[in-house]
């Protein structure tokens, strides 16, 4: 008989694991500066924010951008975070909640819509790539959705079942992704989306990362 599946945690890393609100409000200005948007607060970002990103610029234009203006904005958005992301850090007890999972026993893995080739050198930067079976990043054009890569990701990863998977985010499109592939979803109020845009999903919302953990455990025994 096979090695029976242990509970595993798929973890988004912007708003989650990492703490670089700031530094995504500062960036998405800029972006919007280049169209003449007027810039918005952390509480407008988070009742307004969603993905496919262009239909977050949707919302704030009253159209889609063009491809051309898409392109301009994505491209500030991204060299603004690039300058920006080095003041931000670990979301408060980060690191020890992913060496307290992985010495419990269980598996951990790492999922983001960061570019995988800016995402890996960050991650280990601070020193806690060790607590993951895998990192992956977006490796295509920006603005799509996770569930595709939530597909690849788990199919990478030996004996994780998806039932006992629970993936861990600050999105709505987190919670899309587990459902897409079968796993369970805890969202994380720190990050991206308001308290009410969360529920409105219909998964365990929790203020805390160490919440969130707890609901995973219980989630995926």
């Amino acid at each position: 008989m096979g090695k029976v599946a242990s509970a595993h945690i798929v973890w988004d890393w912007n708003g989650t694991l990492f703490h670089d609100n700031e530094a995504i409000i500062g960036a998405t200005n800029a972006a919007f500066a280049e169209l003449g948007l007027d810039p918005i607060t952390l509480e407008q970002y988070r009742a307004l924010y969603c993905v496919p990103v262009p239909k977050f610029y949707e919302r704030l234009l009253g159209r889609l951008p063009t491809e051309a203006e898409w392109e301009l904005m994505d491209a500030v958005f991204h060299r603004y975070y690039t300058e920006h992301r080095s003041r931000c850090s670990l979301t408060s007890g980060a690191e020890e909640l992913l060496a307290g999972w992985r010495s419990s026993g269980h598996s951990q893995s790492l999922l983001s819509m960061y570019g995988h080739a800016d995402l890996v050198p960050l991650v280990r930067g601070f020193g806690i790539e060790e607590h993951f079976i895998r990192v992956d990043g977006r490796t295509g054009p920006s603005g799509g959705s996770k569930a595709e890569h939530m597909v690849r990701h788990l199919q990478g990863l030996a004996r994780v079942e998806p039932a006992r998977t629970v993936v861990i985010g600050d999105a709505a499109d987190d919670a899309v992704a587990a459902r897409h592939v079968g796993a369970e979803a805890v969202l994380y109020t720190g990050g991206s989306h308001s308290r009410a845009s969360l529920e409105a999903v219909g998964v365990p919302v929790v203020d805390t990362l160490a919440e969130a953990v707890q609901v995973a455990q219980r989630l995926a025994a």
